[in-house]
């Protein structure tokens, strides 16, 4: 039992000097008794394994389709190419174009139309964010017992203090509020005069770790941190949102040594940055198996969206970029890698979309779904690990209704079904359609990446004739969106815009505000963070309800 109150103090002092708690440290392993765990403080019985699996879902920022090693890439992933190549590759996944978009439908289950989010990214001055009543896959997990922690980028919303991770599930937090900023300073700026801190710990600011640390290398720490301190008998749901490879493209000086031949400066710093992330994702594997968590653990990896050639990335041979409803805007990098898929090192075709780990998840973590929740996601699990038909046969890419309305829309060239002037897109089996203005929509080649700066003379451009808002392709037999079929196939473009139709019909209103001069970090402390006050709304209501009886008694004495 000294032995034991010794290890408990030295266990303390640690806790105190590092600010964490490693299994490690206590010398806690699968040899020890229930006597040593009930010597610690725990409960009998606490110390069996969990059936539950640890999930781990890694999300990387504006990566570019052909981005990493195994579709062709210069830049180097090893790491990447690893663990796809031993767990299995999701060669037919969708996200969204942007980044509130596909964070809200990963964590939601739901498309954009159902959360009133369709429009754009929720920006930092906005009052707005992920709707309060909306709930979320950390949510479903603590339900049953999971420890939740996010590390990373949010970009859900922040202007009130309900709005934030650790009001939405999140045991812990870590990372940024914001959508973007500098790598080693956190600060970001919104426009002219508009600048703030944004790395939180919590619910407060993270000054304390402003120590000029590289974001990827910094959030690579903490989530090691969370591994060594957590029991891995007890399940574990990481979110490590990642803000690499997004702009500003910065990266350690090390990691430009291989790739001192790229002529073009952003794409060489943005090949720095990914070789950056791939080390870390080793890093995170690396912990995964030292603290006893990676037998029983799934790690899912996915992009958020596509490259932005203009900033380095490259989604080659797939037409677009982020931002837009082509291919290269939303078919993401993805793929899982677990102990416990039973068809390793295999390829998924089938069509899968970021709602569908939502309602795949919480049914691997023994959860329950409510029955009154309107899922878009479908559980995907036994199509990804046992080469099973998807039960998905559509994915709305989105319905924008205050998206800029292309000129020559009507709804006569949508058949009096829908108004091509609204941009949309949506898949059907292997039938894509798009509507309105898809956005920028050159396919941009390697060669484009020869120059000292992006050469869109080696872009491929198509024009199209004049006032055409409607586009059809097969997918399946044309994935890079060069033969548009829609004079040949009027029937099935009809059919498609019917399925349109009956989606806007279940739509929620836009949710998009003006920004609010309250949120700039100069009223904060210099800091990003929540503004809005509710018990300031409930003064003023106070005063006002107050102001309107002392004018009724007013008026009554008058009339007297």
């Amino acid at each position: 039992m000294l032995a034991v109150g010794v290890l408990a103090g030295l266990s303390v002092l640690s806790l105190l000097t590092y600010g964490y708690l490693s299994w490690d440290s206590l010398g806690l392993g699968p040899g020890e008794t229930e006597a040593t765990r009930t010597g610690l403080g725990e409960e009998p019985g606490a110390g069996a394994p969990s059936s539950q699996p640890h999930i781990i879902f890694i999300l990387a920022d504006d990566q570019g389709f052909r981005d990493v090693g195994y579709h062709g890439s210069e830049i180097r992933t090893p790491t990447l190419d690893k663990l796809a190549a031993e767990g299995v590759k999701l060669e037919n996944y969708y996200v969204q174009p942007m980044c509130t978009p596909s964070r809200s439908q990963f964590i939601t289950g739901k498309y954009q139309i159902h959360t009133g989010l369709q429009h754009s990214i929720i920006r930092p001055t906005q009052p707005n964010c992920l709707p309060l009543d909306n709930v979320t896959l950390p949510q479903k997990l603590k339900e049953v017992g999971y420890s939740t922690h996010m590390v990373g980028k949010w970009h859900l919303g922040f202007y009130r203090r309900e709005c934030m991770p650790t009001q939405r599930g999140f045991d812990t937090f870590f990372g940024s509020l914001l959508g973007s900023g500098d790598y080693y300073t956190h600060f970001k700026c919104d426009s002219p005069g508009i600048c703030g801190y944004d790395l939180y710990e919590n619910d407060n600011a993270a000054w304390d770790h402003d120590n000029g640390i590289y974001s990827t290398q910094m959030y690579t720490q903490k989530v090691q941190q969370i591994l060594a301190s957590h029991n891995p008998r007890k399940p574990i749901f990481l979110y490590i949102a990642y803000q690499a490879v997004h702009s500003p493209l910065q990266a350690p000086g090390k990691y430009f040594e291989h790739y001192r031949s790229i002529n073009n400066i952003n794409r060489r710093r943005y090949a720095a940055m990914l070789a950056c992330l791939d080390e870390a994702i080793n890093n995170v594997t690396l912990a995964l198996k030292k603290y006893g968590y990676y037998e029983n653990s799934i790690i899912i990896y996915s992009s958020d969206n596509g490259g932005q050639p203009m900033a380095g990335g490259s989604n080659w041979p797939l037409r677009g970029s982020k931002g837009t409803y082509w291919e290269g805007g939303i078919r993401a990098v993805g793929f899982v890698h677990s102990p416990l898929l039973k068809n390793k090192g295999s390829v998924c075709k089938e069509l899968v979309h970021i709602t569908d780990w939502f309602p795949t998840l919480i049914t691997l973590a023994e959860g329950q779904i409510d029955e009154d929740i309107q899922l878009d996601g479908y559980d995907i699990w036994e199509t990804i690990s046992e080469g099973r038909r998807s039960p998905r046969v559509d994915i709305l890419h989105n319905i924008d209704p205050i998206y800029t309305k292309a000129k020559n829309g009507s709804w006569a060239a949508g058949y009096g079904i829908w108004n091509t002037a609204i941009q949309s897109a949506i898949r059907v089996n292997h039938w894509k359609l798009l509507t309105g203005n898809p956005g920028y929509s050159d396919w941009v080649p390697p060669q484009a990446f020869s120059n000292a700066g992006p050469n869109r003379w080696h872009n491929e451009r198509v024009s199209w004739s004049a006032g055409k808002t409607v586009w059809l392709f097969n997918i399946t037999a044309d994935p890079y969106e060069r033969v548009d079929l829609s004079a040949r196939y009027p029937d099935v473009v009809k059919q498609l815009l019917r399925r349109l139709s009956q989606f806007n019909k279940t739509a929620v209103p836009v949710r998009y505000p003006p920004k609010d001069p309250r949120s700039n970090p100069k009223l904060n402390g210099g800091v990003w963070g929540p503004w809005f006050k509710e018990d300031e709304k409930k003064k003023k209501s106070d005063k006002s309800k107050g102001a309107n009886k002392q004018k009724k008694n007013k008026n009554k004495k008058k009339a007297n």
